[in-house]
Protein backbone atom coordinates (compact mmCIF):
# COMPACT_ATOMS: atom_id res chain seq x y z
CA UNK A 1 0.00 0.00 0.00
CA UNK A 2 2.94 2.21 -0.33
CA UNK A 3 2.01 2.84 -3.49
CA UNK A 4 0.94 6.08 -5.60
CA UNK A 5 -2.67 6.97 -4.83
CA UNK A 6 -3.66 6.47 -8.76
CA UNK A 7 -1.67 3.52 -8.48
CA UNK A 8 -4.20 2.44 -5.60
CA UNK A 9 -7.14 3.42 -7.47
CA UNK A 10 -6.52 1.82 -10.62
CA UNK A 11 -5.94 -1.59 -8.48
CA UNK A 12 -9.32 -0.82 -6.86
CA UNK A 13 -10.86 -0.26 -10.31
CA UNK A 14 -9.50 -3.48 -12.07
CA UNK A 15 -10.75 -5.60 -9.11
CA UNK A 16 -14.31 -3.76 -9.21
CA UNK A 17 -14.22 -4.60 -12.94
CA UNK A 18 -13.52 -8.41 -12.16
CA UNK A 19 -15.80 -8.10 -9.52
CA UNK A 20 -18.67 -11.39 -9.90
CA UNK A 21 -21.67 -11.84 -7.41
CA UNK A 22 -21.30 -15.16 -6.00
CA UNK A 23 -24.99 -15.34 -4.39
CA UNK A 24 -25.93 -19.06 -4.31
CA UNK A 25 -29.75 -19.73 -3.96
CA UNK A 26 -31.01 -23.40 -3.34
CA UNK A 27 -34.20 -24.53 -2.17
CA UNK A 28 -34.74 -26.44 0.83
CA UNK A 29 -37.31 -28.02 2.65
CA UNK A 30 -37.91 -29.45 5.87
CA UNK A 31 -38.26 -33.08 7.51
CA UNK A 32 -41.81 -33.71 8.45
CA UNK A 33 -41.87 -37.38 9.38
CA UNK A 34 -38.77 -40.09 8.97
CA UNK A 35 -38.97 -43.63 9.42
CA UNK A 36 -37.79 -47.47 7.92
CA UNK A 37 -35.06 -45.36 5.24
CA UNK A 38 -37.91 -43.16 3.60
CA UNK A 39 -37.99 -39.35 4.71
CA UNK A 40 -41.57 -37.26 4.24
CA UNK A 41 -40.13 -33.62 3.43
CA UNK A 42 -42.37 -30.37 3.09
CA UNK A 43 -41.05 -27.37 1.12
CA UNK A 44 -39.53 -28.38 -2.09
CA UNK A 45 -42.09 -26.90 -4.65
CA UNK A 46 -39.82 -27.25 -7.64
CA UNK A 47 -37.98 -31.22 -6.87
CA UNK A 48 -37.65 -33.42 -9.63
CA UNK A 49 -38.38 -36.59 -9.82
CA UNK A 50 -34.82 -38.85 -9.21
CA UNK A 51 -33.61 -36.12 -7.72
CA UNK A 52 -30.50 -35.82 -5.37
CA UNK A 53 -31.38 -34.44 -2.02
CA UNK A 54 -29.24 -33.50 0.67
CA UNK A 55 -29.51 -33.78 4.55
CA UNK A 56 -28.11 -31.16 6.96
CA UNK A 57 -25.70 -34.32 8.18
CA UNK A 58 -24.34 -34.51 4.15
CA UNK A 59 -26.69 -37.75 4.34
CA UNK A 60 -28.28 -37.94 0.42
CA UNK A 61 -31.69 -39.38 -0.16
CA UNK A 62 -33.10 -40.04 -3.71
CA UNK A 63 -36.84 -37.99 -4.49
CA UNK A 64 -39.48 -40.63 -5.00
CA UNK A 65 -42.30 -39.53 -4.75
CA UNK A 66 -43.57 -36.00 -5.77
CA UNK A 67 -47.04 -35.43 -3.69
CA UNK A 68 -49.18 -32.26 -3.71
CA UNK A 69 -48.33 -30.88 -0.65
CA UNK A 70 -45.00 -33.02 0.22
CA UNK A 71 -42.10 -34.96 -0.86
CA UNK A 72 -41.36 -38.92 -0.06
CA UNK A 73 -37.52 -39.45 -1.13
CA UNK A 74 -35.56 -42.70 0.10
CA UNK A 75 -32.64 -42.00 1.91
CA UNK A 76 -29.32 -43.35 0.65
CA UNK A 77 -27.22 -43.63 3.94
CA UNK A 78 -27.60 -44.50 7.49
CA UNK A 79 -30.56 -41.79 9.28
CA UNK A 80 -29.48 -41.27 12.44
CA UNK A 81 -28.93 -37.85 13.32
CA UNK A 82 -31.51 -37.30 11.15
CA UNK A 83 -34.45 -35.90 12.77
CA UNK A 84 -37.92 -34.32 12.13
CA UNK A 85 -37.38 -30.53 11.63
CA UNK A 86 -34.18 -30.65 10.28
CA UNK A 87 -33.65 -28.87 6.68
CA UNK A 88 -33.33 -30.92 3.57
CA UNK A 89 -31.61 -28.99 0.84
CA UNK A 90 -31.96 -29.82 -3.36
CA UNK A 91 -28.99 -30.10 -5.28
CA UNK A 92 -30.65 -29.56 -8.71
CA UNK A 93 -29.29 -32.34 -10.21
CA UNK A 94 -30.33 -36.02 -11.16
CA UNK A 95 -28.55 -38.91 -9.19
CA UNK A 96 -25.10 -40.11 -10.56
CA UNK A 97 -22.06 -42.48 -9.73
CA UNK A 98 -18.22 -41.50 -11.24
CA UNK A 99 -17.13 -43.76 -13.52
CA UNK A 100 -13.55 -43.89 -14.77
CA UNK A 101 -10.69 -46.63 -15.34
CA UNK A 102 -9.86 -46.31 -11.61
CA UNK A 103 -12.44 -47.90 -10.35
CA UNK A 104 -10.95 -51.38 -12.43
CA UNK A 105 -9.85 -53.65 -9.35
CA UNK A 106 -11.51 -51.55 -7.17
CA UNK A 107 -14.65 -52.70 -4.75
CA UNK A 108 -17.38 -49.78 -4.33
CA UNK A 109 -20.49 -49.29 -2.91
CA UNK A 110 -23.75 -48.00 -4.86
CA UNK A 111 -23.04 -44.91 -4.83
CA UNK A 112 -19.65 -45.40 -6.54
CA UNK A 113 -17.22 -45.19 -3.01
CA UNK A 114 -14.88 -47.40 -2.59
CA UNK A 115 -15.07 -49.53 0.51
CA UNK A 116 -11.78 -52.25 -0.03
CA UNK A 117 -10.03 -49.70 2.25
CA UNK A 118 -7.76 -49.10 -0.46
CA UNK A 119 -7.65 -45.22 -0.42
CA UNK A 120 -10.07 -42.86 -2.63
CA UNK A 121 -10.63 -43.42 -5.83
CA UNK A 122 -9.84 -40.15 -8.60
CA UNK A 123 -12.25 -39.46 -11.13
CA UNK A 124 -12.85 -37.04 -13.61
CA UNK A 125 -16.44 -38.51 -14.93
CA UNK A 126 -19.79 -39.09 -13.41
CA UNK A 127 -22.89 -40.96 -15.08
CA UNK A 128 -26.33 -40.83 -14.37
CA UNK A 129 -27.94 -43.48 -12.52
CA UNK A 130 -31.21 -43.54 -14.65
CA UNK A 131 -31.06 -42.59 -18.46
CA UNK A 132 -32.43 -43.77 -21.09
CA UNK A 133 -31.63 -46.67 -23.37
CA UNK A 134 -30.01 -46.32 -26.44
CA UNK A 135 -32.67 -46.45 -29.54
CA UNK A 136 -32.99 -48.98 -32.40
CA UNK A 137 -30.74 -47.12 -34.95
CA UNK A 138 -28.11 -46.92 -32.75
CA UNK A 139 -27.56 -50.79 -32.02
CA UNK A 140 -26.10 -53.23 -34.05
CA UNK A 141 -26.96 -57.13 -34.48
CA UNK A 142 -25.35 -59.42 -32.06
CA UNK A 143 -22.51 -61.33 -34.07
CA UNK A 144 -19.78 -61.42 -31.97
CA UNK A 145 -19.37 -64.22 -29.42
CA UNK A 146 -18.84 -63.91 -25.54
CA UNK A 147 -17.01 -66.95 -24.59
CA UNK A 148 -18.40 -67.87 -21.23
CA UNK A 149 -15.48 -70.98 -21.02
CA UNK A 150 -18.18 -73.43 -19.61
CA UNK A 151 -18.42 -76.14 -22.38
CA UNK A 152 -22.15 -76.76 -21.47
CA UNK A 153 -22.91 -73.12 -22.03
CA UNK A 154 -20.58 -72.14 -25.54
CA UNK A 155 -21.89 -75.28 -27.09
CA UNK A 156 -25.82 -75.29 -25.99
CA UNK A 157 -27.33 -71.44 -24.82
CA UNK A 158 -24.13 -69.32 -26.87
CA UNK A 159 -24.11 -65.52 -25.50
CA UNK A 160 -23.33 -62.95 -28.09
CA UNK A 161 -21.86 -59.72 -26.76
CA UNK A 162 -24.35 -57.22 -26.15
CA UNK A 163 -27.34 -60.00 -25.62
CA UNK A 164 -29.26 -60.32 -22.49
CA UNK A 165 -28.88 -63.80 -21.22
CA UNK A 166 -31.19 -65.07 -17.89
CA UNK A 167 -29.41 -67.27 -15.30
CA UNK A 168 -32.48 -68.84 -13.61
CA UNK A 169 -32.78 -71.81 -10.61
CA UNK A 170 -33.09 -72.52 -7.24
CA UNK A 171 -30.74 -71.28 -4.59
CA UNK A 172 -27.40 -73.19 -4.64
CA UNK A 173 -27.77 -74.43 -7.73
CA UNK A 174 -24.43 -72.80 -9.43
CA UNK A 175 -25.85 -69.91 -10.78
CA UNK A 176 -23.15 -67.57 -9.47
CA UNK A 177 -20.66 -69.93 -10.17
CA UNK A 178 -21.44 -70.20 -14.06
CA UNK A 179 -21.52 -65.47 -13.89
CA UNK A 180 -17.99 -66.57 -11.99
CA UNK A 181 -16.83 -68.79 -14.39
CA UNK A 182 -17.72 -66.34 -17.30
CA UNK A 183 -15.38 -63.55 -15.61
CA UNK A 184 -12.27 -65.17 -15.31
CA UNK A 185 -12.48 -66.50 -19.43
CA UNK A 186 -12.77 -62.80 -20.01
CA UNK A 187 -8.91 -62.91 -19.59
CA UNK A 188 -7.30 -61.53 -22.25
CA UNK A 189 -10.41 -60.80 -24.20
CA UNK A 190 -10.43 -57.22 -23.84
CA UNK A 191 -13.96 -57.01 -21.66
CA UNK A 192 -14.36 -55.49 -18.97
CA UNK A 193 -16.24 -57.40 -15.90
CA UNK A 194 -18.99 -55.69 -13.46
CA UNK A 195 -19.81 -57.86 -10.95
CA UNK A 196 -23.20 -56.18 -9.10
CA UNK A 197 -23.81 -57.95 -5.67
CA UNK A 198 -27.51 -57.25 -4.00
CA UNK A 199 -28.45 -58.00 -1.06
CA UNK A 200 -25.78 -60.87 -0.68
CA UNK A 201 -23.58 -61.47 2.42
CA UNK A 202 -20.59 -59.56 2.76
CA UNK A 203 -18.94 -62.93 3.25
CA UNK A 204 -20.06 -64.11 -0.31
CA UNK A 205 -18.77 -60.63 -1.59
CA UNK A 206 -15.33 -61.70 -0.41
CA UNK A 207 -15.09 -65.31 -1.37
CA UNK A 208 -15.60 -63.93 -5.34
CA UNK A 209 -13.61 -61.28 -4.72
CA UNK A 210 -10.60 -63.68 -3.46
CA UNK A 211 -11.33 -65.91 -6.30
CA UNK A 212 -11.23 -63.36 -8.98
CA UNK A 213 -8.09 -61.90 -7.50
CA UNK A 214 -6.84 -65.37 -7.25
CA UNK A 215 -7.11 -65.97 -10.97
CA UNK A 216 -6.08 -62.35 -12.12
CA UNK A 217 -8.98 -61.61 -12.95
CA UNK A 218 -9.44 -58.19 -10.99
CA UNK A 219 -7.66 -56.54 -13.11
CA UNK A 220 -10.62 -55.86 -15.79
CA UNK A 221 -13.38 -56.18 -13.23
CA UNK A 222 -15.06 -54.15 -10.66
CA UNK A 223 -17.10 -55.29 -7.89
CA UNK A 224 -20.26 -53.28 -6.79
CA UNK A 225 -21.72 -54.19 -3.67
CA UNK A 226 -24.91 -53.50 -2.12
CA UNK A 227 -25.32 -55.95 0.87
CA UNK A 228 -27.94 -57.31 2.85
CA UNK A 229 -26.99 -54.51 5.71
CA UNK A 230 -27.64 -52.04 3.43
CA UNK A 231 -31.39 -50.58 3.48
CA UNK A 232 -33.61 -51.07 0.66
CA UNK A 233 -33.62 -47.58 -1.16
CA UNK A 234 -29.13 -48.74 -1.77
CA UNK A 235 -30.20 -52.11 -2.72
CA UNK A 236 -32.29 -50.51 -5.34
CA UNK A 237 -30.07 -47.98 -7.34
CA UNK A 238 -27.31 -50.76 -6.85
CA UNK A 239 -27.90 -52.34 -10.24
CA UNK A 240 -28.82 -48.71 -12.37
CA UNK A 241 -24.89 -47.76 -10.73
CA UNK A 242 -23.56 -50.36 -12.37
CA UNK A 243 -25.21 -50.14 -15.31
CA UNK A 244 -24.19 -46.41 -15.40
CA UNK A 245 -20.70 -47.53 -14.67
CA UNK A 246 -21.14 -50.17 -17.97
CA UNK A 247 -22.30 -47.29 -20.02
CA UNK A 248 -19.19 -45.26 -19.14
CA UNK A 249 -16.77 -47.66 -21.12
CA UNK A 250 -19.38 -48.50 -23.77
CA UNK A 251 -19.48 -45.00 -24.96
CA UNK A 252 -15.55 -45.62 -24.82
CA UNK A 253 -16.25 -48.40 -28.07
CA UNK A 254 -14.94 -51.22 -24.76
CA UNK A 255 -17.13 -54.17 -24.86
CA UNK A 256 -18.34 -55.05 -21.36
CA UNK A 257 -19.74 -57.59 -19.04
CA UNK A 258 -22.27 -57.19 -16.10
CA UNK A 259 -23.57 -59.71 -13.81
CA UNK A 260 -26.64 -58.51 -11.58
CA UNK A 261 -26.83 -60.66 -8.67
CA UNK A 262 -29.49 -61.37 -8.22
CA UNK A 263 -32.74 -59.15 -9.17
CA UNK A 264 -35.24 -61.41 -6.84
CA UNK A 265 -33.65 -59.43 -4.14
CA UNK A 266 -33.64 -56.34 -6.23
CA UNK A 267 -37.46 -56.34 -6.32
CA UNK A 268 -37.97 -57.29 -2.69
CA UNK A 269 -36.04 -54.33 -2.13
CA UNK A 270 -38.07 -52.74 -4.38
CA UNK A 271 -41.15 -53.64 -3.00
CA UNK A 272 -39.85 -52.80 0.36
CA UNK A 273 -39.69 -49.08 -0.66
CA UNK A 274 -42.84 -48.52 -3.05
CA UNK A 275 -45.12 -49.89 0.35
CA UNK A 276 -43.12 -47.74 3.09
CA UNK A 277 -43.88 -44.87 0.80
CA UNK A 278 -47.59 -45.96 0.53
CA UNK A 279 -48.01 -46.99 -2.92
CA UNK A 280 -50.38 -49.91 -4.04
CA UNK A 281 -49.17 -53.44 -4.06
CA UNK A 282 -50.50 -55.74 -6.31
CA UNK A 283 -49.26 -59.16 -7.45
CA UNK A 284 -47.64 -60.46 -4.54
CA UNK A 285 -47.69 -57.27 -3.19
CA UNK A 286 -45.15 -55.98 -5.56
CA UNK A 287 -46.14 -52.67 -7.04
CA UNK A 288 -47.61 -52.12 -11.06
CA UNK A 289 -44.70 -51.28 -12.14
CA UNK A 290 -42.18 -53.63 -10.97
CA UNK A 291 -42.38 -54.92 -14.51
CA UNK A 292 -40.92 -51.60 -15.86
CA UNK A 293 -37.69 -52.03 -12.68
CA UNK A 294 -36.29 -54.77 -15.00
CA UNK A 295 -36.94 -53.72 -18.27
CA UNK A 296 -35.30 -50.15 -17.99
CA UNK A 297 -32.09 -51.69 -16.61
CA UNK A 298 -32.07 -54.79 -18.87
CA UNK A 299 -32.81 -52.47 -22.11
CA UNK A 300 -29.52 -50.59 -21.46
CA UNK A 301 -27.58 -54.00 -21.96
CA UNK A 302 -26.70 -53.79 -25.88
CA UNK A 303 -24.23 -53.36 -28.76
CA UNK A 304 -23.96 -49.87 -30.76
CA UNK A 305 -23.26 -49.72 -34.20
CA UNK A 306 -19.94 -48.52 -35.25
CA UNK A 307 -20.63 -44.90 -36.09
CA UNK A 308 -21.85 -44.69 -32.14
CA UNK A 309 -18.82 -46.32 -30.49
CA UNK A 310 -19.32 -49.95 -31.31
CA UNK A 311 -19.35 -50.74 -27.48
CA UNK A 312 -20.92 -53.29 -26.06
CA UNK A 313 -22.57 -54.47 -22.70
CA UNK A 314 -23.70 -58.33 -22.04
CA UNK A 315 -26.09 -58.70 -19.31
CA UNK A 316 -26.22 -61.81 -17.20
CA UNK A 317 -29.01 -61.27 -14.78
CA UNK A 318 -29.75 -64.10 -12.11
CA UNK A 319 -33.14 -64.81 -10.60
CA UNK A 320 -33.95 -67.05 -7.49
CA UNK A 321 -36.63 -69.51 -8.27
CA UNK A 322 -38.98 -71.26 -5.17
CA UNK A 323 -38.89 -74.98 -5.85
CA UNK A 324 -38.20 -74.51 -9.18
CA UNK A 325 -41.32 -72.63 -10.05
CA UNK A 326 -40.72 -70.26 -13.32
CA UNK A 327 -44.05 -69.25 -13.55
CA UNK A 328 -44.13 -66.79 -10.72
CA UNK A 329 -44.46 -63.51 -11.09
CA UNK A 330 -40.91 -61.80 -10.95
CA UNK A 331 -39.24 -65.30 -12.96
CA UNK A 332 -41.90 -64.20 -15.75
CA UNK A 333 -41.08 -61.14 -15.87
CA UNK A 334 -37.39 -61.44 -16.34
CA UNK A 335 -37.84 -64.23 -19.26
CA UNK A 336 -39.76 -61.95 -20.81
CA UNK A 337 -37.32 -58.60 -20.88
CA UNK A 338 -34.18 -61.33 -21.70
CA UNK A 339 -33.17 -62.86 -24.93
CA UNK A 340 -33.27 -66.15 -23.35
CA UNK A 341 -32.36 -68.08 -20.41
CA UNK A 342 -29.87 -70.46 -18.98
CA UNK A 343 -31.94 -73.21 -16.59
CA UNK A 344 -30.39 -74.60 -13.93
CA UNK A 345 -31.62 -77.41 -12.13
CA UNK A 346 -31.55 -78.84 -8.51
CA UNK A 347 -31.94 -82.30 -9.15
CA UNK A 348 -29.54 -82.15 -11.69
CA UNK A 349 -26.96 -80.74 -9.27
CA UNK A 350 -27.51 -82.87 -6.95
CA UNK A 351 -26.95 -86.08 -9.34
CA UNK A 352 -23.16 -84.20 -10.10
CA UNK A 353 -24.27 -83.37 -13.13
CA UNK A 354 -22.50 -79.72 -12.79
CA UNK A 355 -23.11 -77.13 -14.44
CA UNK A 356 -26.50 -78.36 -13.87
CA UNK A 357 -28.02 -76.86 -16.72
CA UNK A 358 -31.42 -78.52 -18.09
CA UNK A 359 -30.96 -78.50 -21.66
CA UNK A 360 -34.58 -78.63 -22.51
CA UNK A 361 -35.78 -74.95 -20.21
CA UNK A 362 -32.45 -73.27 -21.28
CA UNK A 363 -32.87 -71.28 -24.78
CA UNK A 364 -30.50 -68.67 -26.29
CA UNK A 365 -32.87 -66.32 -28.58
CA UNK A 366 -29.40 -64.32 -30.33
CA UNK A 367 -26.40 -66.17 -29.67
CA UNK A 368 -26.36 -68.67 -32.09
CA UNK A 369 -25.88 -65.99 -34.57
CA UNK A 370 -22.96 -65.27 -32.72
CA UNK A 371 -21.57 -68.60 -31.86
CA UNK A 372 -17.74 -69.71 -33.13
CA UNK A 373 -18.25 -71.58 -36.23
CA UNK A 374 -16.80 -74.62 -34.85
CA UNK A 375 -18.56 -75.27 -32.03
CA UNK A 376 -21.66 -74.51 -33.77
CA UNK A 377 -21.04 -77.17 -36.92
CA UNK A 378 -19.89 -79.76 -34.20
CA UNK A 379 -22.68 -78.97 -31.73
CA UNK A 380 -25.55 -79.26 -33.92
CA UNK A 381 -26.99 -82.48 -32.63
CA UNK A 382 -25.69 -82.11 -29.31
CA UNK A 383 -29.05 -80.34 -27.55
CA UNK A 384 -31.60 -83.28 -29.50
CA UNK A 385 -29.11 -86.29 -28.81
CA UNK A 386 -29.20 -85.18 -25.23
CA UNK A 387 -32.97 -84.36 -25.26
CA UNK A 388 -33.14 -87.79 -26.70
CA UNK A 389 -31.27 -89.23 -24.06
CA UNK A 390 -33.51 -87.51 -21.47
CA UNK A 391 -36.60 -88.90 -22.19
CA UNK A 392 -35.31 -92.48 -23.06
CA UNK A 393 -33.73 -92.11 -19.41
CA UNK A 394 -37.19 -91.99 -18.28
CA UNK A 395 -38.94 -94.38 -20.23
CA UNK A 396 -36.54 -97.41 -19.53
CA UNK A 397 -35.34 -96.80 -16.51
CA UNK A 398 -38.24 -99.97 -14.98
CA UNK A 399 -37.43 -102.21 -17.87
CA UNK A 400 -34.35 -104.70 -17.71
CA UNK A 401 -34.17 -105.62 -21.53
CA UNK A 402 -33.31 -103.13 -23.99
CA UNK A 403 -32.87 -103.46 -28.22
CA UNK A 404 -29.27 -102.64 -29.18
CA UNK A 405 -30.07 -99.33 -30.73
CA UNK A 406 -31.61 -97.97 -27.53
CA UNK A 407 -28.96 -99.38 -25.76
CA UNK A 408 -26.22 -97.27 -28.22
CA UNK A 409 -28.56 -94.19 -27.36
CA UNK A 410 -28.82 -94.27 -23.61
CA UNK A 411 -24.41 -95.18 -24.05
CA UNK A 412 -24.07 -92.07 -26.17
CA UNK A 413 -26.55 -89.80 -23.82
CA UNK A 414 -24.30 -90.91 -20.91
CA UNK A 415 -21.13 -90.00 -22.34
CA UNK A 416 -22.36 -86.49 -24.01
CA UNK A 417 -23.69 -85.88 -20.04
CA UNK A 418 -20.39 -86.98 -18.80
CA UNK A 419 -17.92 -84.91 -20.88
CA UNK A 420 -20.20 -81.64 -20.43
CA UNK A 421 -19.14 -81.94 -16.36
CA UNK A 422 -17.18 -79.34 -15.54
CA UNK A 423 -15.45 -78.31 -12.15
CA UNK A 424 -15.50 -74.92 -10.90
CA UNK A 425 -12.98 -72.32 -12.03
CA UNK A 426 -11.85 -74.00 -14.86
CA UNK A 427 -13.36 -72.44 -18.38
CA UNK A 428 -11.94 -73.98 -21.12
CA UNK A 429 -10.12 -72.19 -24.64
CA UNK A 430 -12.52 -72.59 -27.73
CA UNK A 431 -9.99 -75.04 -28.99
CA UNK A 432 -9.92 -77.63 -26.19
CA UNK A 433 -14.04 -77.07 -26.51
CA UNK A 434 -13.95 -78.19 -30.23
CA UNK A 435 -11.72 -81.21 -29.47
CA UNK A 436 -14.20 -82.65 -26.13
CA UNK A 437 -16.74 -81.87 -28.59
CA UNK A 438 -15.74 -83.64 -32.17
CA UNK A 439 -14.51 -86.54 -30.04
CA UNK A 440 -17.97 -86.63 -28.46
CA UNK A 441 -20.51 -86.02 -30.85
CA UNK A 442 -18.47 -88.01 -33.54
CA UNK A 443 -18.80 -90.73 -31.28
CA UNK A 444 -14.91 -91.71 -30.84
CA UNK A 445 -15.42 -92.27 -27.35
CA UNK A 446 -17.99 -95.00 -28.15
CA UNK A 447 -15.33 -98.01 -26.92
CA UNK A 448 -14.64 -96.05 -23.63
CA UNK A 449 -15.88 -96.66 -20.40
CA UNK A 450 -18.23 -93.86 -19.58
CA UNK A 451 -16.80 -93.20 -16.20
CA UNK A 452 -13.30 -92.37 -17.57
CA UNK A 453 -14.94 -90.52 -20.55
CA UNK A 454 -14.58 -86.83 -19.24
CA UNK A 455 -11.00 -87.64 -17.90
CA UNK A 456 -10.23 -89.12 -21.51
CA UNK A 457 -11.73 -86.22 -23.85
CA UNK A 458 -9.97 -83.90 -21.37
CA UNK A 459 -6.29 -86.03 -21.81
CA UNK A 460 -7.15 -86.03 -25.46
CA UNK A 461 -7.33 -82.31 -25.78
CA UNK A 462 -4.19 -82.12 -23.32
CA UNK A 463 -2.36 -84.23 -26.17
CA UNK A 464 -3.11 -82.24 -29.00
CA UNK A 465 -2.20 -79.13 -27.48
CA UNK A 466 1.01 -80.96 -26.98
CA UNK A 467 1.79 -82.92 -30.06
CA UNK A 468 0.06 -80.73 -32.51
CA UNK A 469 -0.23 -77.45 -31.01
CA UNK A 470 -1.03 -75.63 -35.13
CA UNK A 471 -4.33 -77.62 -35.18
CA UNK A 472 -5.39 -75.50 -31.88
CA UNK A 473 -3.75 -72.41 -32.52
CA UNK A 474 -5.86 -72.63 -36.20
CA UNK A 475 -8.71 -73.06 -33.90
CA UNK A 476 -8.57 -70.34 -31.59
CA UNK A 477 -7.33 -67.84 -34.60
CA UNK A 478 -9.91 -68.63 -36.95
CA UNK A 479 -13.07 -70.13 -35.00
CA UNK A 480 -13.18 -73.01 -37.64
CA UNK A 481 -12.63 -76.87 -37.75
CA UNK A 482 -10.64 -77.50 -41.39
CA UNK A 483 -10.55 -80.87 -43.03
CA UNK A 484 -6.95 -81.20 -41.77
CA UNK A 485 -7.90 -80.40 -38.18
CA UNK A 486 -10.87 -82.97 -38.61
CA UNK A 487 -8.04 -85.75 -39.35
CA UNK A 488 -5.73 -84.67 -36.79
CA UNK A 489 -7.98 -85.25 -33.75
CA UNK A 490 -8.90 -88.37 -34.84
CA UNK A 491 -5.28 -89.70 -35.61
CA UNK A 492 -4.26 -87.94 -32.15
CA UNK A 493 -7.51 -90.01 -30.75
CA UNK A 494 -6.50 -93.48 -32.04
CA UNK A 495 -3.05 -92.88 -31.01
CA UNK A 496 -3.93 -91.85 -27.33
CA UNK A 497 -6.77 -94.60 -26.82
CA UNK A 498 -3.73 -97.15 -27.87
CA UNK A 499 -1.51 -96.07 -24.77
CA UNK A 500 -4.34 -95.42 -22.25
CA UNK A 501 -6.18 -98.01 -22.88
CA UNK A 502 -4.26 -100.81 -20.95
CA UNK A 503 -4.86 -98.85 -17.65
CA UNK A 504 -8.73 -99.32 -18.05
CA UNK A 505 -8.25 -103.55 -18.20
CA UNK A 506 -5.76 -102.66 -15.13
Amino acid sequence: MNGKPEEIVSILREEISHYEEKTQISETGSVVQIGDGIATVYGLENVMYGELLEFENGVKALAMNLETGSVGCAILGPEEGIEEGDQVRRTGRRADVPAGEEMLGRVIDALGNPIDGKGPIHTEKTMPIEREASGVVTREPVTVPLQTGILAVDAMVPIGRGQRELIIGDRQTGKTSIAVDAILNQKGQNVICIYVAIGQKNSTVAKIYNTLSKHGAMEYSIILNASASEPAPVQYIAPYSGVAIAEYFMNQGRDVLIVYDDLSKHAVAYRTLSLLLKRSPGREAYPGDVFYLHSRLLERACRMAPEYGGGSITALPIIETQAGDVSAYIPTNVISITDGQLYLESNLFHSGVRPAVNVGLSVSRVGGAAQTKAVKKIAGSLRIDLAQFRELEVFTQFSSDLDAATKEALDHGNRLVEILKQPLYHPMKVSRQVVILYAATQKLLADVPVERAREFAWGLADELEKERPQVMEEIDKTGQLSEAGEQAIRECCEDYKKRVSATWQA
